[in-house]
């Protein structure tokens, strides 16, 4: 089991600062989430992996800066800037690689939108089609007020595709989506292959694990019960603590688990 930190849980701090911030905690699993395009420059990479390399570090996940844009890059009717949508996931296919990563996670496309489910889960397994020549897999999200954030879609990507349906399960995404987390893990257990956690209570759905009330002995041990041996990255938001030390407490006491 890998317990880890999403730089995103660093925002606004900048990527590399963020990543510099992770290893100097003694953390040595991550998720990068890009911020800017001019991140994606070999020069900026080679900043990114000296960090890695010094710190020990191994890096699971990249988020792209895109993902905002998902929806309106791929899963629209334009056929010229969904291609070209295509060459940026090649991009940061070709970064994941290098930096070691398997996955790719991905928003995806907005409810409502042009395409139907076949035609959605179609324009995914091109996408992968492209990552996969990199060793890199794409992974669904479930963000609300994204398609994926509801269950019956989820289920329906699972119903098309099968197996090849994969998904970043996201805790106070489901929470934000009116799901218990444990419905959905029930659920897609085998199409979850990456988490991003979090704690909650009754004032907020997203706050550092321990700060809350969720159990997290018993979610290790039951996502492990279904066969998970995947990571579990810490991803939160600035407002869930004060101090940067706060983060790395919250990954001692889960690692202590």
């Amino acid at each position: 089991m890998k317990i880890g930190v999403s730089t995103a849980s660093y925002y606004p701090l900048e990527t590399e600062v963020a990543l510099e911030e992770i290893g100097k905690s003694g953390i040595k699993t991550t998720e990068i989430f890009f911020n800017a395009e001019c991140e994606l420059k070999c020069s900026f990479i080679d900043i990114l992996e000296d960090i890695k390399d010094k710190y020990g570090i191994n890096v699971t996940a990249v988020h792209p800066t895109m993902s905002l844009a998902e929806s309106f890059m791929f899963f629209s009717a334009y056929e010229r800037r969904y291609r070209q949508g295509l060459d940026e996931y090649a991009r940061y296919s070709e970064i994941a690689a290098r930096l070691g990563a398997d996955y790719i996670i991905m928003h995806g496309g907005k409810p409502n939108g042009v395409l139907n489910d076949e035609e959605y889960c179609e324009r995914y397994m091109q996408i992968n089609s492209v990552t996969q020549k990199q060793g890199v897999c794409v992974l669904q999200e479930n963000v609300v007020r994204y398609r994926a954030g509801e269950k019956e879609f989820l289920k329906s990507m699972v119903d098309i595709l099968g197996e090849d349906a994969k998904f970043c399960l996201d805790i106070k995404q489901a929470i934000r989506c009116g799901y218990n987390p444990y419905e959905l893990i029930e659920e897609f257990s085998q199409n979850i292959f990456h988490y991003h956690i979090s704690d909650h209570s009754v004032a907020s759905d997203c706050m550092l694990p321990g700060k809350g009330g969720f159990d997290f002995k018993s979610f290790f041990d039951y996502t492990a019960s279904l066969g998970y041996n995947g990571s579990y990255i810490i991803e939160v938001y600035k407002d869930a603590y004060k101090e940067y030390s706060e983060i790395a407490n919250s990954f001692l006491k889960l690692n202590n688990l």
